[in-house]
């Protein structure tokens, strides 16, 4: 990425006693990017972010948004003027329209635009006279998101923008996010799920326990922590196990399956023809790292649907 910085943190830190919720963190955030903090319940993902919204004082270290300091009040008023967030466990007026509650939330902004737009943008027309408390999970993101736009934001910050929707209703609100990135807008998004980082981000900072463990683009990030890939030969017949072992030494036998740790082209070509040769015929498949097995690379854990480390 070669955008402006519009974000600059730099050994950022959130004390509450003795617990450190967020370890001198640094990093930037480019404009017109999807940059994904990904992280499991706990880590310091909204702590981070509600300082960088001016919600939370800063203990020490520095954020710059958008060329404003956070520490300084009159800056603060700037950066809300000119950000856009979606919090976790958005909510608006049950009893209110989509376009009634996305009129409302424009009415506290000077320069808002026009919530027709938003319907549109959003592809909300078919919803726009049918009360909150009547949508779905995924559309109710949708009017979060379009009540985070409504001051034509330059940043926007989402915050576990797709917790707890069904698998629809997260691969539609990922549509809208790309949209968003499409337009030109830079989004900061927090996620538990590995899948959505991957699939929507930049870049991806890692973080846990307060501290970001890794920084990248997910290609960075799968080169340097994901391992190999893995060629696969599922229900191998009787007999060809061993005889794959001593031609193979990268196989494993896990599962039922016979596994084949494969760095590059030649690695999969020269496994392909030895068993040919030992004369397996069973199904063969390829399995590349994802950003999952970078995070377990990195933590040593996984992370439930919950959020949870597992």
């Amino acid at each position: 990425m070669t955008g402006e910085v519009v974000v600059r943190v730099e050994g950022l830190t959130k004390r509450y006693g003795d617990l450190v919720a967020v370890d001198r963190a640094s990093f930037d955030v480019r404009s017109s990017e999807i940059f994904a903090f990904l992280g499991p319940n706990g880590a310091g993902k909204t702590t981070t972010i509600e300082m960088l919204q001016c919600l939370r004082t800063i203990t020490s270290g520095s954020a710059v948004v958008l060329g404003f300091d956070v520490a300084k009040r009159h800056d603060q008023k700037e950066i809300r003027k000119r950000i856009g967030v979606l919090p976790q466990d958005f909510n608006a007026l049950d009893k209110l329209t989509v376009r009634e509650n996305i009129a409302l939330f424009a009415s506290l902004y000077d320069n808002a635009r026009d919530p027709s737009e938003l319907i549109a943008l959003l592809d909300l027309k078919d919803k726009a006279d049918v009360r909150f408390d009547d949508l779905s999970g995924g559309l109710r993101q949708r009017v979060g998101i379009a009540a985070a736009l409504v001051n034509e934001p330059e940043l926007v910050f989402l915050d576990e923008p797709t917790t707890g929707l069904d698998p629809k209703s997260r691969r539609d609100v990922w549509e809208v996010i790309r949209q968003l990135k499409d337009r030109g807008s830079t989004v900061f998004l927090t996620t538990h799920y590995m899948e959505e980082a991957e699939r929507l981000a930049d870049r991806i900072a890692v973080i846990h326990k307060g501290k970001i463990v890794a920084l990248g683009s997910p290609a960075e990030l799968l080169a340097q922590h994901g391992g190999h890939s893995l060629l696969i030969v599922q229900n191998p017949e009787p007999g060809t196990v061993e005889s794959a072992r001593k031609a193979l030494p990268a196989a494993r036998h896990t599962q039922g399956d016979l596994e084949i740790r494969v760095k590059d082209i030649d690695e999969v070509n020269h496994a392909l023809d030895a068993l040919q040769a030992i004369g397996v015929r069973t199904g063969i498949q390829i399995r590349n790292p994802t950003i999952e097995d970078v995070f377990l690379t990195l933590i040593g854990a996984r992370v439930t649907e919950e959020g949870e480390l597992a």
